[in-house]
């Protein structure tokens, strides 16, 4: 359908079915990637930025952990503040954030200041996390809105999936700068797209009573078994995520003396299975029903958690055997969170940005908790990072009992 229908509330779920224009997917797409890009792309460098920048390992693997803390915490605030002010000025102002926050890892002289920067860029580009989401479910219910979120982030992890590999690529040709310079780019230019595309698609905005309790959203949502169902459920499967992110480039790098680019290929097939399962999500949801589709992603994710044990256990200096199950654990995970994320946001629709946020800051949240743990452990094999992702998605699949309830 032509753009100009994106204009206004009338938009919304409410208003009855939204055909969605290429053009503005594709927005979507970039919007939710700008955080991820902001995680991954620079995972290859960071063996050699202890070296550029004169510290330690656990130094550089902090960046990592600060980013998604600063994520999480982020998201609390985007998502209240975009229910009363409306999802387009929020996301262009941080959007904003995300390229200044570049700019400064770009530029930066000392791990002080690229800290500074990692924080910037993450207060930025959780907006484009939590409300490409809360857009989704402005424009559709949420049987809808659980398949057009595996299609957006079906597309959004082309973005981690090419990711590594081009910073390896950008770490080999000129340093570690130059990743973060790319990420500049890449803000600016989704910047300009949603200044041109997006029309305000939150109905609720501007809502008095709203404006007077932006907390009382999450007041609602904490009280409700179901939502955090879905949002520990999502916490946990990407926590899983990130204890693998945060032990596999030191375990190839370092353990396994493979090279950057060699760990960025390897990571393409973990970013793959995402893909796929987004892709399934998208496809079968409204067939399997969104809670079975949680279920049957969150036992892929631990069955491929057993079987990277056992051929890690047959050898130890093989990347494939790390990566060819855990593509598994990432089709789990692309089956796990667009129901989920879609479930969380729609307990209560009126506060669906407070949920996305919310939510959000709990699947980050996780993350930044087991990523620098991981880091820390995995010194002289992978057990650590494979023992505390067994246990992540465990927890997922025990979390989703609150859903019933």
């Amino acid at each position: 359908m032509d753009d100009e229908k994106h204009k206004g509330p009338s938009s919304g779920a409410a208003a009855g079915p939204f055909v969605m224009s290429k053009r503005f997917l594709l927005m979507l797409v970039a919007v939710a990637a700008v955080s991820p890009l902001g995680i991954n792309l620079y995972l290859p460098s960071m063996p050699g930025m202890t070296a550029a920048l004169g510290v330690d390992y656990a130094a550089i693997q902090f960046t990592l952990s600060l980013y998604l803390a600063s994520v999480a915490l982020g998201q609390l605030v985007i998502g209240p503040i975009s229910d009363r002010y409306g999802r387009r000025p929020v996301l262009l102002g941080g959007l904003a954030i995300f390229v200044a926050g570049s700019v400064v890892c770009t530029l930066a002289p000392s791990i002080s200041v690229l800290n500074a920067g990692r924080v910037l860029q993450a207060l930025g580009g959780c907006a484009g996390i939590a409300l490409s989401r809360a857009i989704v479910r402005d424009l559709y219910e949420r049987t809808q809105a659980a398949s057009m979120i595996g299609y957006v982030t079906m597309g959004m992890a082309v973005a981690p999936m090419v990711a590594p590999t081009i910073g390896g690529v950008l770490e080999a040709w000129h340093g570690w700068r130059a990743s973060f310079g790319f990420l500049a780019l890449f803000g600016f230019g989704t910047l300009a797209v949603v200044y041109i595309l997006l029309h305000e698609t939150n109905p609720w905005r501007g809502d008095t009573a709203q404006s007077q309790s932006l907390l009382k959203g999450y007041g609602k949502l904490l009280r409700i078994p179901a939502f955090w169902g879905f949002a520990l459920t999502a916490g946990f499967s990407s926590a899983a995520f990130f204890a693998f992110v945060g032990g596999a480039a030191y375990v190839v790098i370092n353990l396994m003396e493979r090279t950057p680019v060699e760990y960025g290929l390897y990571f393409g097939l973990v970013s793959l299975g995402y893909i796929v399962g987004n892709f399934l999500s998208g496809r079968f949801v409204a067939k399997v029903g969104p809670q079975q589709m949680i279920r049957l992603g969150a036992t892929l994710a631990f069955a491929s958690v057993l079987l990277t044990a056992f051929l890690y256990a047959l050898d130890d200096m093989r990347p494939l055997f790390l990566f060819l199950p855990t593509t598994f654990l990432g089709m789990g995970n692309g089956l796990v969170m667009p129901s989920c994320i879609a479930g969380a946001v729609s307990v209560r629709p009126e506060v669906a940005g407070a949920a996305s946020g919310l939510a959000g800051s709990i699947q980050i949240g996780f993350g930044a908790v087991v990523a620098p743990i991981v880091g820390a452990l995995v010194t002289t094999s992978a057990w650590p990072m494979i023992v505390v992702t067994g246990l992540c998605t465990l927890m997922a699949m025990l979390s989703m009992q609150l859903v019933s309830k």
